[in-house]
């Protein structure tokens, strides 16, 4: 592989995936397999009730060569949390870690050099799996780690990228809005077609409860900088935590010594934000030049070029993730 600069966000074949399964109340031992596919009953509740969840990390290959995971606890918690959602067993912190380093190191070679600014971007997941016809908890469960190398998420690296708010809604108020299961991102493929359609990057959802409010920037939290210098997110029932968001209210607070505001973010106040961004996983942190609402359109820094302070945010955690700055400690886990 040699352009890694165009690598994207798609699938590339890889070397091998981790499968473990779930039977009579405990987990197996796991084993890595060659090919990507499963099989498993017609019946299964994740394919007729929505009954799965999944994750996303990255590993990250130093300028001295050594492989990072970053906050790989914070993702192994988090599947736990949405696997209690729905009902589906725990896959225990150690037992996904492990899966983890087993999937990196078979598929080391795929990992791309320092300084392409890509990465390996790790899919664990977790299925309700066997025959079950009545709306219920599956009688058995996999959980397997499948991986890809992967560029910008948007494409083109760092550079500010346009939105629209839609009028529909990706998650309810007390629903699973804050837990990553399919059935959100099931919610969101319309709306997000719609806009690419009319030539954005995605959309913006407001609270499902009274629309006036921004919720998710398509897949990704949202994040404003304050014209007085205040890093402002949103916090909602309906918000996936995001591990990304977390880390760069840490980083605004104790290394840019921003105040940091976790409130609501009104649809009609954007101009209150000299800078914007979406945040996540693959995303990592990608400005937003406009967004357009109704017959509104708000230009935040530039539809060209980045913020000042959405740059720093960016080229710290970047840093941090392929080791060229300290890492806060428990961030970072070497694997080799």
């Amino acid at each position: 592989m040699k352009n890694y600069k165009d690598l994207g966000f798609k699938v590339v074949d890889t070397k091998g995936n981790y499968i473990s399964y779930y039977k009579d109340g405990k987990w197996d031992d796991g084993k890595i397999q060659k090919d990507d596919t499963i099989t498993i009953s017609a019946f299964s509740t994740a394919i007729h009730y929505g009954q799965q969840a999944f994750e996303g990390l990255k590993a990250y290959r130093t300028k001295s060569g050594k492989i990072q995971v970053f906050r790989i606890e914070d993702n192994a918690r988090r599947l736990q949390s949405s696997c209690d959602k729905i009902l589906m067993p725990r896959v225990p912190i150690e037992k996904f870690i492990d899966a983890v380093k087993q999937v990196i190191k078979v598929n080391e070679e795929l990992i791309p050099p320092y300084g392409h600014g890509a990465s390996l971007y790790i899919r664990p997941y977790v299925i309700g799996v066997g025959r079950n016809l009545g709306v219920k908890p599956a009688p058995e469960y996999l959980f397997g780690v499948l991986c890809s190398p992967v560029g910008s998420y948007f494409g083109g690296g760092l550079r500010p990228v346009n939105f629209m708010v839609t009028d529909r809604d990706r998650a309810a108020p007390n629903g699973t809005g804050d837990v990553k299961v399919g059935g959100n991102y099931a919610a969101s493929m319309l709306s997000h077609q719609e806009a690419v359609d009319k030539g954005y990057a995605d959309c913006i959802y407001l609270d499902p409860l009274t629309h006036t409010k921004i919720d998710e920037v398509g897949a990704a939290n949202f994040f404003g900088i304050t014209k007085d210098n205040k890093f402002l997110t949103p916090e909602s029932k309906s918000i996936l935590p995001s591990i990304t968001k977390k880390s760069l209210i840490y980083l605004a607070k104790n290394n840019l010594g921003m105040e940091v505001e976790l409130r609501d973010a009104y649809i009609n106040e954007l101009d209150q934000f000299k800078e914007a961004g979406a945040c996540g996983t693959a995303a990592v942190i990608t400005p937003i030049g406009r967004i357009d609402y109704h017959d509104k359109k708000h230009v935040f820094y530039s539809e060209t070029e980045v913020g000042p302070i959405t740059r720093k945010l960016y080229d710290t955690l970047i840093g941090i993730q392929f080791g060229d700055i300290e890492a806060p400690e428990g961030w970072i886990t070497i694997i080799k």
